[in-house]
């Protein structure tokens, strides 16, 4: 059972970001299923429904909710710092890496570096507060 929350949570997660992106750009694009970046955050929703739905089943005082509950504050801290400021980098990169080829030799590059994989804070909510509700209420 708590396999499946967050399970669950994640595919809810990576849903809405196709129907999002669909509804954004006028067009479906299924790779968005598996990747990550975006909204909501899917790193946030799986582990929120872990922790909120070991919380709900034994309460604070367990310590396997302490255990979910500090792996849960990494995961929300990883998504909006350090991969975020990642995806940041990979963006300043892909620019130079443009400008380079213009005016310059190209590189031995082969493709251009992933920027999204990470969340501004409003997507780590996002996910947070979906993985609330698959976790205590699911």
């Amino acid at each position: 059972m708590y396999i499946f929350k967050p399970i669950i949570a994640w595919i809810i997660a990576q849903l809405i970001k196709v129907i999002i992106e669909g509804w954004q750009n006028k067009k479906v694009d299924f790779k968005r299923l598996t990747g990550s970046g975006g909204m909501p955050s899917s790193h946030a929703a799986m582990a929120v429904a872990l922790t909120s739905s070991l919380w709900k089943d034994f309460g604070p005082q367990e310590p396997v909710v302490a255990v979910a509950s500090i792996f849960t504050l990494i995961v929300l801290y990883d998504a909006t710092g350090v991969r975020r400021a990642a995806g940041e980098q990979a963006a300043v990169l892909n620019v130079i890496l443009v400008e380079l080829k213009k005016h310059s030799r190209p590189l031995q590059v082969e493709e251009r570096m992933k920027e999204l994989i990470g969340h501004t804070p409003l997507q780590v909510l996002m996910g947070a507060l979906l993985g609330f509700f698959v976790g205590y209420y699911l």
